[in-house]
């Protein structure tokens, strides 16, 4: 265990690490009229898509896009759509694109993303204009045209996909619940403002609902990770719930890189553990057995790879 002082006191940093696995990924560039209908589209696109483990994907939106930067000129917002395999994911995509992002007055999609491959997502979704479907170059993209009741939807031809990473993720203990989502919103406010290339697919980047593989008494694919859980902590020997913690929340991170994702754990620790009522910060792996990357706390908080006595390291979070 490390401890880190802070302005409100010491917090306990678990020498621990957050342990991440890959999925593949694409990135839409949604445009719409103003930013009210961007953000409508990003939203609705974006929706029932928390975890792999039960949702058809993973996704989010990762930031907004100005007028200036988007090939119709228009205000656009880029999101970021993950699944186990470029198949799945294609799926994903049509879906959403097709029954989210089209049926969403005043919407375009573009490609954000070049990958490894290209999902030929716009050549599929031509069809619905039964014939009437044009081709069109929009700021030097192949984009189709698909005739609508408003006017015509735009979609490009061709959507790129990547190998990326999912999972990352840290868990912050507070004394209270109000004090714990005040940390958490700092700490998904820092990161979107700080670290591109990055989602936080749980709702409004937190999740209240820390899982464990499996079920003790069910046969289901997870369930409530009672190790994590306030109320039970009097109850399972496995707790790992500190005396004074009433509260917990989990940010979850995707990201297009294993780097964004470090970069945005030792962003969003450092905004959490200078909040109040701040008790300990931890992550969640499965002992190496879920995936290959790894993200190290103790990096996270700038401790050095060899401290003397680690019990005793506690560097002020702002020097990170």
């Amino acid at each position: 265990m490390y401890y880190v002082k802070t302005a409100y006191g010491v917090v306990q940093v678990e020498d621990t690490f957050a342990e991440m696995f890959p999925l593949w990924a694409a990135r839409v560039l949604i445009t719409a009229h103003n930013e009210k209908w961007a953000e409508i589209a990003a939203s609705i696109t974006t929706g029932y898509a928390t975890s792999v483990i039960a949702a058809s994907a993973e996704a989010a939106i990762e930031r907004t896009v100005p007028a200036s930067e988007t090939p119709d000129n228009r205000p656009g917002i880029l999101i970021q759509i993950y699944n186990k395999d470029r198949f799945e994911l294609k799926h994903s995509l049509l879906g959403r694109i097709g029954q989210c992002t089209m049926t969403c007055p005043t919407t375009a999609a573009f490609n954000g993303l070049l990958g490894k491959r290209v999902l030929l997502i716009g050549s599929s979704l031509r069809y619905f204009g039964d014939g009437f479907q044009k081709k069109a170059l929009i700021g030097g993209r192949k984009c189709w045209k698909i005739p609508v009741m408003e006017g015509n939807f735009l979609v490009e031809d061709g959507f790129g996909a990547t190998e990326a990473v999912a999972g990352g993720n840290f868990m912050i203990f507070a004394k209270t619940m109000p004090e714990c989502l005040a940390a958490s919103e700092a700490a998904v406010d820092a990161i979107r403002a700080q670290v591109p290339d990055v989602i936080m697919p749980f709702p409004g980047g937190v999740c209240r609902s820390g899982s464990k593989a499996g079920s003790f008494k069910y046969k289901l694919k997870a369930s409530t990770n009672q190790a994590y859980c306030p109320t039970l902590r009097e109850i399972v020997p496995d707790t790992v719930v500190p005396k004074g913690a009433t509260s917990v929340f989990e940010i979850v991170i995707n990201g297009l890189t294993l780097d964004a994702v470090k970069k945005a754990m030792q962003v969003g620790v450092v905004a959490a553990i200078n909040c109040p009522g701040i008790v300990k910060i931890s992550a969640g792996n499965y002992g190496g057995k879920l995936g290959p990357f790894k993200a190290y706390l103790k990096d996270a908080i700038g401790i050095p790879e060899t401290p003397q006595n680690p019990v005793e390291v506690a560097p002020k979070a702002t020097k990170v």
